[in-house]
């Protein structure tokens, strides 16, 4: 192994160390410091600065790491299986247990990047739901509406009831089946998912 190789692996296990420790020490303080997850991935200040170089930095890439693992959990969802409005409450159950488990940087991500950041990146996800939300429509479980409009409101409502299990009005447990009727009911596909 070369020097290089060496140091190249050196700063993918800090890079990774940041990572999980930020993820670690945000759960438990949205406002930890740059120094306190530094001490806690057991690197130096220059080095965080090194692969981070501000606060925004390092959420924007745990957001991106946040997203890439929700990716893959949904890509196994399979939305062109079964009935629309069965579809997207599989999906929405499925989001909502990637969504419960990273709800940490998701709250960070809207406090340091904003809200409009956030939403950007969810635009593949979106396309995917605004797709079968189309399908629902012509299959007549949703109701006539832009699909758009649709995607937005199943969005709003999952991130809405994220913040509402962390100030502690909703029980985790139960905010999946809360959200799965919430969301079809606003899109008029009857309860849980069993269409009108």
């Amino acid at each position: 192994m070369t020097s290089a190789t060496r140091r190249r692996a050196d700063a993918e296990r800090n890079i990774e160390a940041i990572l999980d420790a930020a993820l670690t020490r945000l759960g438990r303080d949205p406002s930890a410091s740059m120094t306190e997850i530094a001490k806690a991935a057991g690197v130096g200040r220059v080095t965080l600065y090194g692969h981070f170089p501000s606060r925004e930095a390092l959420v924007d890439t745990l957001f991106d790491r946040s997203l890439a693992d929700a990716g893959t959990v949904l890509g196994a969802v399979d939305v062109d299986a079964g009935r629309a409005d069965e579809a997207l409450a599989r999906l929405v159950r499925s989001s909502w247990r990637v969504l419960d488990r990273q709800r940490t940087v998701l709250t960070v991500a809207l406090r340091v990047l904003g809200p409009e950041r956030v939403r950007d990146r969810h635009a593949a996800v979106l396309a995917r739901v605004e797709r079968l939300l189309r399908r629902g429509r012509d299959e007549g479980v949703f109701a006539d509406a832009p699909p758009g409009w649709q995607a937005t409101a199943v969005y709003t409502l999952m991130h809405a009831a994220a913040q509402e299990v962390d100030e502690g009005r909703l029980d985790a447990a139960e905010a999946a089946e809360t959200l799965v009727a919430t969301i079809m009911g606003a899109l008029g596909g009857g309860p849980a998912g069993t269409g009108r």
